[in-house]
């Protein structure tokens, strides 16, 4: 169903059942996959790309122009996968230092008043709460909950299965599985409730739990953290993730102290 009083470009693309409510508005160069809704005043905006089973509430801003100096009205692009719920007032930019643009994955919640900056990279079932705001440049792994009003600033890096507590501001690399909390923002602990719900073992859990007390509770630096977690903690894929991370993030994490990276 497409409202006749909602706006609808001509050269946007619509797919099979898909509902647009009165007020809506969709630009040209937009495509929208099966089975989305669009409520009223929702805005999609041009270089836009929202796949299937996706549902966008009342005043959202998909595809809005990169709010950065460096866009000079050239190429942008923005793409959504499958099974989103974003809901009232978020926006989301285009990007533009990439090829992909920014990028948001599948079955991800992102909750209202959100922000989602240019070139952003939302891999995919994650949980963004009321007022997040992301600027540019920012990745969030799979699997992550980001509590009402974080704050991520430019190119910040969250890893998988992570946790990070309402109001926190986060200028830089969080690796997998952590809570984090507080302003300034320190470790918290293993995200452990969450990731025994999802079906992770005791023993990895145990396992994350130890690699975590060699990163941030031993009072070494991360480079000889590693080295003890690679030494006391059995190679596997849980293990591997964490430190992988901290070695492409150059072993700068979060929550850590200057004079211990």
């Amino acid at each position: 169903m497409i409202s006749n009083l909602a706006h609808v470009d001509p050269s946007a693309k619509i797919g099979n059942n898909v509902t647009i409510y009165p007020f809506a508005f969709i630009d040209k160069d937009v495509e929208i996959g099966d089975n989305c809704v669009i409520m009223p005043y929702a805005s999609i905006m041009r270089d836009t790309v929202i796949g299937s089973d996706n549902k966008i509430y009342q005043g959202a801003i998909i595809g809005a122009d990169p709010q950065d100096f460096r866009w000079k009205e050239g190429p942008s692009r923005l793409t959504i996968g499958n099974r989103n719920v974003i809901r009232e007032h978020v926006i989301i930019n285009r990007g533009f230092t990439s090829p992909e643009g920014t990028v948001i994955g599948d079955d991800n919640f992102i909750l209202a008043n959100s922000h989602v900056g240019h070139d952003c990279k939302i891999k995919g079932k994650c949980v963004l709460g009321n007022g997040v705001t992301m600027a540019g440049d920012v990745t969030v792994e799979e699997c992550s909950i980001l509590s009402s009003n974080v704050i991520l600033h430019e190119d910040s890096h969250v890893g998988s299965w992570a946790l990070i507590k309402g109001g926190c501001r986060i200028s830089g690399n969080v690796p997998p599985f952590v809570i984090i909390a507080h302003n300034p923002a320190v470790y918290f602990g293993v995200n452990a409730f969450v990731m025994r719900k999802n079906g992770f073992t005791d023993d990895q859990v145990d396992d994350v739990a130890k690699a975590y007390r060699h990163l941030y509770q031993s009072g070494t630096s991360v480079y000889n953290a590693l080295k003890r977690i690679e030494a006391d903690v059995e190679p596997s894929p849980v293990r591997d993730s964490i430190t992988d991370f901290v070695r492409n993030a150059n072993l700068r994490i979060v929550a850590v102290p200057v004079e211990l990276e």
